[in-house]
């Protein structure tokens, strides 16, 4: 993936929003993912780190390689862990600025992989995820973890709220991403290569009587994507201000008092097969 293909930006805002996203979804999407001591694990495209931290914690014998392609990127990252995870962690942590389809690694190099929102926003996927069996040894495990905005449910329902999404989704699409990846996970995996493919919701909700959830996610996660693709919407044509205005206000509406929100993430983990 190159830098240019990231839709969302690399903003200050951006990267303010994936650490709120990863913040405030730590349970909900890292349940289960704890790696043990001595493992070596790849984090393809880290970003800003807001997932890294999380990473450290599960896993504090772990050895963390984490890949971006974005030197700007792996510089925000490597001060969040500095800043956030327990002291001395960063220490576990390699940072390396590479393509993932270009890895400076030899064969067999990790016992694991963690891919999170990376997918998304690649042209071939499943290309991609083929590509990385390369430097995963036979036995080790991969974990995906995708949204898919066509999973948004809210009330109250809004057409102009679902014609703002839609335009986040054609726009990704235009860049040659797919913002309802999370829903093809399965056959991705197991076209790629990869065997014991098992994939599970993780369905966040949120109404009034979880105010965590409704500013971390509804507002500062989901919202705040969609509102950050006004500018480019309106470019292409996609919509008109009076529509999109009506779009994220009725959206807004569903962090209020009455309103509630639910979106599904979808997380894999997959065994990479013995070579022939």
């Amino acid at each position: 993936m190159t830098a240019a293909g990231y839709v969302h930006g690399y903003s200050d805002y951006e990267a303010r929003r994936l650490g709120d996203q990863a913040d405030t979804l730590a349970a909900l999407l890292h349940a289960g993912t704890a790696y043990p001591a001595g493992s070596r694990v790849l984090e393809v495209g880290c970003g800003v780190g807001a997932q890294t931290v999380h990473l450290v914690a599960a896993g504090p014998g772990a050895h963390i390689v984490a890949v971006d392609v974005s030197a700007d990127s792996l510089a925000q990252a490597r001060a969040r862990v500095a800043a956030l995870a327990a002291p001395g962690a960063e220490r576990r942590v390699e940072w390396c600025h590479a393509d993932l389809h270009d890895l400076p690694f030899g064969a067999e190099s990790f016992d694991h992989l963690f891919v999170c929102f990376v997918l998304e926003h690649l042209p071939d996927p499943c290309g991609a995820l083929a590509g990385l069996r390369r430097v995963l040894r036979p036995g080790g495990t991969i974990t995906v973890i995708e949204g898919d905005h066509g999973s948004a449910f809210f009330h109250p329902d809004s057409a102009h709220a679902r014609a703002a999404i839609g335009c986040q989704v054609r726009l990704q699409s235009a860049a040659g991403g797919d913002a309802l990846l999370g829903r093809r996970l399965q056959p991705l995996l197991a076209d790629a290569g990869y065997h014991d493919v098992m994939v599970g919701p993780r369905t966040v909700y949120a109404d009034r009587t979880r105010p965590a959830l409704v500013d971390g996610f509804t507002r500062n996660t989901f919202i705040a994507m969609i509102e950050s693709v006004r500018d480019e919407a309106l470019a292409a044509g996609l919509t008109t201000p009076a529509d999109w205005d009506r779009g994220i206000a009725d959206l807004r509406r569903t962090a209020d008092d009455g309103g509630t929100f639910s979106y599904t993430f979808f997380k894999a983990v997959a065994v990479n097969p013995p070579r022939p």
